[in-house]
């Protein structure tokens, strides 16, 4: 029996699981199970809660997804463990270091009660990304079912492509997310984002995540869109992003500083599951 929290992001949800205070195996099976909406719990990813890996660390968070693959980086999810171990009384600090397998995260709820994630310093160059290229350059072009795409990358601590559109609503994302996802190019597969830039402050933002097609939110895509719009010299320092389930803002700096996202955490109900 396991005991779970299903919560979500702007409509992106996980299942948040305490694997400190109860032991958990899961196989990629068991992981896929759990996620289908029909037979299952159902979620975008599902996270785990384990003890830290470093000293200077509260936790260690993982994050799997809904195909059971593991992936190092997820920004809603990172917002939904905030949530989690304050809710769960496993923490009452204001501030939380957790370990991934990205490095380092910090976690801060803000006086309103949002949270504010340290997403940590940009990946620019291919080999970092990764993306099969050899230098690194402001966009990219690859031709793909007989269409061009011009796409921007970067690493939020997975990889991300990021197209800029002039409507997100009529942009065909399950179609082109699902053949860019995969492309060779991105040989651990690749998160596509489809921005459509309003104005320097705002944007909308629709993004196909590998693993688990195009979902309502995607905190690392926000933050991957925003970045990539301010080195394009079309977006400024603090950016409100439009999603499908909500709106995120996102702060940088520019290059060679950290990543601020802030949004809400909802916790939906608490379960037991039988494997």
């Amino acid at each position: 029996m396991i005991h779970f929290t299903k919560m979500q992001g702007l409509g992106n949800d996980f299942v948040v699981i305490d694997a400190i205070n109860q032991v958990i195996t899961l196989s990629t099976e068991q992981i896929r199970f759990m996620a289908d909406r029909h037979f299952g719990i159902g979620f975008d990813q599902l996270l785990l809660v384990e003890k830290p890996v470093s000293a200077n660390a509260d936790f260690k968070y993982r994050i799997f997804n809904a195909d059971g693959s593991e992936v190092s980086q997820c920004g809603n999810g990172a917002r939904c463990f905030a949530r989690f171990v304050r809710d769960k009384a496993l923490t009452d600090q204001d501030e939380i270091r957790v370990d991934t397998n990205a490095g380092q995260l910090i976690l801060s709820f803000t006086d309103d009660n949002l949270i504010t994630v340290n997403m940590g310093v940009p990946k620019h160059q291919p080999s970092e990304i990764p993306m099969l290229l050899e230098q690194e350059a402001l966009s990219y072009k690859v031709t793909v079912e007989g269409i061009e795409h011009v796409f921007a990358a970067v690493s939020m601590g997975n990889p991300h492509a990021v197209i800029v559109v002039d409507d997100v609503n009529n942009t065909p994302v399950a179609d082109w997310g699902r053949a860019l996802e995969s492309h060779s190019l991105f040989p651990e597969r690749a998160n596509i984002g489809f921005m459509q830039v309003l104005d320097r402050q705002h944007i909308k933002l629709r993004v196909y995540e590998r693993g688990a097609a195009e979902t309502l939110a995607c905190g690392s895509g926000a933050c991957a869109a925003v970045v990539l719009g301010i080195l394009q010299n079309c977006l400024d320092q603090k950016v409100s992003v439009e999603l499908p389930g909500g709106q995120l803002v996102i702060n940088w700096a520019g290059r060679g500083e950290s990543v601020l996202m802030t949004g809400s955490a909802t916790s939906v109900f608490d379960g037991i599951i039988n494997l």
